[in-house]
């Protein structure tokens, strides 16, 4: 209760408005409150938006009407979509509606045959209201409502003077210039709008040292930044927006891990890229043998010219040899023999690696992270993937992301937290724009319905980034699935989420773990060069890059699949089959998935469509398309489907757009799902 009437359960809002929500430029925002008060009168209530200065919402708290929900009397519900990036404010406030109980009670009393004189006080009282609305309402509008006071106390047909005051026009005026008795204002939410990339983006990821192609022996040679640009070109083929790099710094010598992680490496082998730093410098450092400072500068501006972002590593872990090690020994943990402690995720060991400890020296480690977070930047990076940011301190996070981005609000931090809920969505309250999540260990339909409901209800904390492989994880589900088990996971990731990523190899199905049981590659590219023959692979058909491709142009081409909080799963009778819609409010976009998840066998059953939530009737039929194949159907309420793996795992479908009137209804229909 926040005053004169009840005003409870506003959203969104996060940690009881502690801390704010997320959104992005051009994403749908609902908002969402329970409203009461005592008696019969009618209740209303409007939803007030403030932007930075740049603006449409930057002059003043602009009012965007709410709406009462179909299931509940008290819920109001509105929607707003954010035009520029910052710190956006929200207040619901409420009100009792005079005018609505008056038409109430009017239409209801001369529906019941009241005469004129019965209905004497309730014309006057009308006529009064219509007085108010006018002296506050604009010039354009004013005689309008003068014109309906008049009549109200005026003669002649009645029921043509009261049909004026319930008219649709005279409704849409009291709309933008209501009569409000009682006013509560609400609590003021604050939301943090970033830049449309934070939300809605593609990412792949490759070593460009595994691009340097053969010397005249046939040996592997370290590739650079220079050997590396036509890997931008197949990126942006496969139609990927970022381009992630694993640590680009010096490697620790000190060591240093051989293939396949063994600890007696040759005198050949290039080491962990996580291990980083050396002589040669620590993390404000290019590795050598990448090319150096001037060929990073041609690779980012390779990167622009094709539309690309570069996103870059930032581990907060250094090699024995790092600079710091010697330097600072405070700035790790010093064991009780004098060593410094190597890192450990028992039984696995890190010899090569020595974590950061961020109580002994917090200023003057704060201080130089901070500075070579800003050297980055300077230096036209805006997209940091930081490894392991679970083993540091949550309010370290805070600090340096809102510091960074006082000055460089668009710079997106992607936080690399594969852990429990706790962690992860404290990271993403504590700043990090996107975050890893647990999706490659979900696999059967009651995982990934419950992984979907989970992240659409936490859209006001956590942006999920989908990741179909990394380095470090190759899921049993892709080593036994074969072919079928890569496109079924690429095509959940693209569309169950506006983020997903990829690890190069993926597209060649590759994985073989470095033994039974492991989720580690055999041969990691993380210690040794790996030579792929892209263009071959796709020649000979033995390349996942068309499918990959085509997912990220439906992408690109629906606005559904841009959306977040949007997802609704559909019945299938079979639990081999998943399916779920999403909806654009705005663009009134539609696109429902069927998946086949078995990777070996074609499945089929009958989709139930939840009519209701795509925005048809029980009864209606649609005539629809396969965006992936161009196929065409006549789908109604109950569907057969059949999914052949070495096929096509996915139906990716068109659905025909939905009114503007119903699109808000049923975004506003979701809201209430909503944790935070």
């Amino acid at each position: 209760m926040t005053g004169r009437i009840g005003i409870d359960d506003t959203r969104p809002q996060v940690d009881g408005g502690a801390t704010p929500s997320k959104a992005v430029v051009g994403e749908v925002v609902p908002a969402f409150a329970v409203v009461w008060r005592e008696g019969h009168d009618a209740l209303n209530a409007t939803l007030n938006v403030k932007g930075p200065k740049d603006s449409a919402f930057a002059s003043r708290s602009q009012r965007v009407p709410m709406h009462f929900s179909d299931h509940d009397p008290n819920q109001v519900n509105a929607i707003f979509v954010p035009d520029v990036p910052g710190l956006w404010t929200i207040r619901i406030d409420a009100w009792s509606d005079p005018m609505a109980t008056w038409r109430n009670a009017i239409t209801k009393k001369y529906e019941a045959g009241q005469s004129e004189a019965e209905l004497a006080n309730d014309l006057e009282i009308g006529a009064r209201l219509f007085d108010r609305a006018a002296a506050s309402a604009a010039a354009i509008h004013r005689n309008h409502l003068r014109s309906i006071a008049a009549g109200l106390r005026g003669e002649g047909d009645l029921r043509a003077r009261i049909a004026a005051a319930l008219s649709d026009e005279t409704r849409a005026i009291l709309q933008a210039h209501p009569v409000r008795d009682l006013l509560t204002r609400g609590k003021t939410r604050k939301i943090k709008v970033d830049r449309r990339g934070a939300l809605y983006s593609s990412w792949y990821e490759f070593f460009p040292r595994s691009n340097g192609g053969f010397g005249e022996n046939g040996e592997l040679l370290h590739g650079t930044f220079r050997t590396a640009i036509p890997q931008l070109d197949r990126a942006k083929r496969m139609g990927f927006d970022t381009v992630y790099l694993p640590p680009i710094h010096p490697i620790g010598e000190i060591n240093r891990k051989g293939r396949n992680n063994t600890l007696t490496p040759e005198p050949t082998d290039v080491g962990s890229p996580w291990a980083i730093g050396s002589a040669e410098g620590g993390h404000d450092a290019i590795h050598p043998q990448l090319g150096g400072e001037d060929a990073f500068k041609e690779f980012m501006a390779a990167a622009q010219e094709r539309g690309l972002e570069v996103a870059i590593d930032l581990a907060l872990q250094c090699a024995p040899d790092h600079p710091w090690a010697a330097k600072h020994p405070d700035w790790f943990t010093v064991l009780p023999d004098g060593t410094i402690a190597y890192a450990e995720n028992p039984p696995k060991k890190y010899q090569d690696i020595y974590p950061l400890n961020f109580d002994n020296d917090a200023k003057g480690l704060y201080a130089e992270v901070l500075r070579v977070v800003k050297f980055w930047i300077k230096r036209g990076v805006k997209v940091f993937r930081v490894d392991n940011p679970h083993t540091k301190p949550g309010n370290f996070w805070e600090w340096l992301i809102e510091t960074i981005h006082e000055t460089n609000p668009e710079v997106i931090f992607l936080a690399e937290a594969f852990t429990a809920p706790a962690r992860l969505y404290g990271l993403a309250k504590a700043g990090f724009t996107q975050s890893y999540i647990y999706f490659p260990w979900k696999t059967t339909k009651k995982e990934l319905t419950e992984f979907g409901e989970e992240i659409t209800r936490h859209a006001d904390i956590a942006r999920p980034s989908l990741w179909v492989n990394t380095p470090d994880i190759l899921h049993e589900f892709l080593v036994k699935g074969g072919r079928g088990a890569f496109a079924i996971r690429a095509a959940l990731a693209a569309t169950m989420s506006p983020l997903w990523g990829m690890y190069s190899g993926f597209e060649l199905f590759e994985n073989v773990p470095v033994k039974d049981g492991s989720e580690e590659y055999l041969d990691s590219e993380k210690y040794q060069l790996r030579y792929r023959d892209y263009d071959q692979a796709l020649a000979t058909g033995n390349s996942l890059e068309p499918f990959i491709a085509t997912l990220n142009k439906l992408r690109r081409e629906h606005p559904s699949l841009q959306q977040l909080r949007n997802m609704h799963f559909h019945e299938v009778d079979n639990d081999n089959l998943l399916a779920f819609s999403k909806l654009d409010p705005v663009t009134g976009d539609c696109v429902l998935v069927v998946i086949n998840l078995d990777p070996w066998n074609a499945q089929e059953g009958t989709l139930h469509i939840d009519m209701d939530y795509v925005g048809h009737r029980n009864h209606d039929r649609m005539d629809v398309t396969d965006l992936i194949t161009d196929s065409h159907f006549n789908w109604g309420r109950d569907n057969f489907i059949r999914l052949e793996p070495w096929n096509n795992v996915a139906h990716v479908v068109k659905l025909p757009v939905v009114s503007e009137e119903l699109r808000y209804k049923l975004a506003w229909r979701e809201v209430s799902d909503y944790e935070g």
